[in-house]
């Protein structure tokens, strides 16, 4: 059976990657790296590493690296999404990714501070809340008239695609410096996601372990969300809806449903998870820039392509891959840690040139 855009949300090794009796080792996993490459790859890199640090260490490293990878697969989702289902080559991404880091940002910093700066956290989560809430507002309104105006008319031309997302970035750039200046806005956490927890001493393997906070959230969120986004795609009559239209607009049309309709609400949904992860990489730099949504688009670039092009699942194994490399090799050798991701997607496109989980629409 052909895979289409999404897949299941149990990425469990299917029953025939499982061992079998009379089947050695090395066929159960060769097996596995042929049909399930991104479990295969994401278990590699894990158990390597570990051979190479004390096991304290590699345990903080890899929940950190999740962590990253959280926050990677929330600004990496909204564009896979939008290529996925739409065919649609949005460049503009990253300025998406620092108007909701600026949107959300204003609620903590200046209208709810109070709040986010209170020890209880019940009282952080009113701001917390219409944070998050905000900056995948404004990014999906400001999304929904750059679909309108940029968008629209150059479906199914990727070259002028190209050139007017990156026209539109240039331009959303500039209105986020006249409204919020030019200049560095720092961003404090609320006061309930700063520091870490330590683990009891009496726990196994992790006994004495200090975990920061925030990360641990960051690991909660991403994999909540990914879940969703699965569940929406694959369970729902819209996602159904949606799919259909991907491989049959007309189709779908003489049903009578508005597909347009349908794909404005993907990309306007891209857009607001892009203004998601740019609050949530916001406070986790704790400062904010006009372009710091333009720096990460690299890593959301190398992310999406090592998934396989609009493959949600792949981008969510892509994004824990970027994040984990980056910190194991960061630890074992700093000086080669900047060229790292790239490596990465260079060794997996050799590999897989379609990517891990590549989408092959029937």
């Amino acid at each position: 059976m052909k895979e289409t855009t999404t897949m299941p949300l149990a990425d469990a090794v299917s029953d025939q990657d499982k061992p079998v009796p009379g089947r050695s080792p090395l066929a159960w996993l060769k097996n596995l790296r042929e049909n399930q490459a991104h479990i295969f790859l994401l278990v590699a890199m894990m158990l390597v590493s570990l051979l190479l640090m004390d096991t304290t260490t590699w345990l903080v490293l890899t929940i950190s690296g999740l962590a990253m990878g959280a926050m990677l697969f929330l600004m990496a989702s909204g564009m896979t999404l939008t290529f996925g289902l739409m065919s649609v080559l949005n460049l503009a991404h990253g300025a998406f990714i620092s108007l909701g880091a600026f949107a959300g940002g204003t609620v903590l910093v200046y209208w709810l501070n109070d709040y986010a700066s209170h020890s209880s956290i019940w009282m952080n989560l009113v701001a917390i809340l219409p944070a998050l809430l905000f900056a995948a507002f404004v990014a999906a309104a400001v999304g929904l008239v750059f679909e309108k105006l940029v968008i629209k008319p150059v479906y199914g031309d990727h070259l002028k695609q190209i050139l007017v997302t990156v026209g539109g970035a240039i331009i959303l750039m500039q209105l986020i410096e006249v409204v919020w200046g030019p200049n560095e806005i720092p961003l404090s956490r609320p006061e309930s996601l700063r520091g870490a927890l330590s683990v009891p001493e009496s726990w196994p393997l992790m006994g004495g372990m200090v975990l920061e906070k925030y990360r641990l959230v960051a690991v909660i969120l991403g994999v909540a969300i990914y879940g969703a986004m699965l569940w929406v795609i694959d369970h729902t009559r819209i996602g159904i809806l949606i799919r259909a239209g991907v491989e049959s607009r007309e189709m779908v049309e003489v049903q009578g449903y508005r597909i347009h309709l349908l794909f404005l609400g993907v990309f306007v949904a891209g857009s607001a998870l892009a203004g998601l992860g740019g609050v949530m990489w916001g406070m986790y730099k704790e400062i904010l820039t006009p372009h710091m949504g333009d720096e990460m688009m690299i890593s959301v670039i190398v992310v999406i392509i090592l998934g396989g092009l609009g493959s949600i699942r792949g981008c969510f194994y892509g994004a824990m891959l970027v994040g984990l490399i980056n910190l194991y090799v960061g630890f074992i050798e700093p000086r080669v840690a900047a060229v790292a991701t790239v490596g990465l997607m260079v060794g997996v496109l050799m590999w897989r040139p379609q990517g891990l989980i590549p989408v092959i629409k029937v």
